[in-house]
């Protein structure tokens, strides 16, 4: 269990999605209270199940894009934003709402800090990166985004969030601290939100050919959810980080999307094959996080290992 968290009552946006739920559960075990909103848009009620009976947690269905009178979600001593739908099947779909999501509904939570005169973490991405020229990347790059593709209302909108936590740091003296997470991957993702690690152990797991779009040699530094749990709870904690961004990532398991299917095929001793499809646009090369400032700043390091965090994340879609 964490301890120690020196909140006591937060407020977590996108409670019932993937990280998000995970983070829920932690902080209710650490003896915060936690009230969680979410449009179920893409997050589940299942994911927050265990919950439902805590008297220390309580969730309320409201879409931070909307105008609504927050006096039911107070008192409160932190924001945490968690919301957006993060997986290209989901924004592709729906993309003006993944954009308005991203950049009208962290206007409205920096608004409830300002006036509550509360922290906010924001939960940012490995995304606003884009497809990035450098190998390994610290907080100081400034990415290489397109604005105009089929990813842009993530990647752009996730750069705008940030945006606009910095001018509410620098006009209005909001505490804002930005996490950029990068691939994370474990229980409570959606078998059906086609990001690569459920996709392939679904599939895997069912008998079908994996599809790879590309040639496979994309990498990614897929990170455990624990690890990223862990990270987000520490920069809660620190002051020091207020008014700028963080990595939070796994540089040490970069791996090929082409290698993570035949290791998930390995694990399940699957008999899929891999089959290949047209690449999508925008797709990055490559992404692997710096993480000197987290190491730095938070002491916090990464622990588990890609195969340990694989086994533990077929598990639980075997019991799906």
């Amino acid at each position: 269990m964490i301890r120690n968290i020196k909140f006591r009552h937060i407020l977590v946006a996108g409670g019932a999605g993937f990280i998000g739920s995970n983070l829920c559960k932690v902080l209710v075990n650490s003896g915060c209270k936690v009230t969680c909103i979410d449009n179920l848009s893409t997050g589940c009620l299942e994911n927050i199940k265990e919950l439902e009976d805590n008297s220390h947690f309580n969730f309320i269905q409201f879409d931070i894009k909307d105008e609504h009178d927050t006096a039911h979600l107070v008192p409160i001593d932190l924001i945490i934003n968690m919301a957006c739908v993060a997986s290209p099947k989901a924004y592709y779909k729906e993309p003006i709402d993944t954009l308005m999501t991203s950049v009208v509904g962290t206007r409205n939570l920096l608004e409830l800090a300002r006036k509550l005169d509360i922290p906010i973490l924001q939960a940012s991405t490995s995304e606003i990166y884009g497809d990035p020229a450098l190998d390994i990347l610290p907080e100081s790059y400034s990415g290489n985004v397109s604005c105009t593709g089929p990813r842009a209302c993530y990647d752009e909108g996730k750069r705008a969030a940030e945006c606009l936590c910095m001018d509410y740091f620098r006009k209005y003296g909001v505490k804002v601290k930005i996490v950029r997470i990068f691939n994370t991957y474990g229980p409570n993702m959606a078998c059906g939100d086609g990001r690569a690690i459920p996709e392939f152990i679904n599939r895997a797991l069912s008998g079908k050919n994996i599809i790879i779009y590309g040639k496979g040699s994309q990498t990614r530094s897929f990170q455990y959810i624990d690890d990223t749990i862990t990270g987000l709870v520490a920069m809660l904690n620190s002051d020091e980080i207020i008014g700028r961004p963080i990595n939070i990532g796994n540089p040490n398991e970069e791996c090929s999307i082409r290698d993570l299917a035949r290791l998930i095929i390995d694990l399940l001793k699957s008999k899929s094959a891999i089959q290949y499809s047209d690449a999508l646009v925008d797709d990055p090369k490559k992404r692997k996080p710096d993480i000197t400032l987290a190491e730095q700043l938070l002491d916090w390091h990464p622990q588990t290992s890609l195969v340990d965090g694989l086994v533990k994340t077929i598990e639980y879609f075997k019991n799906k």
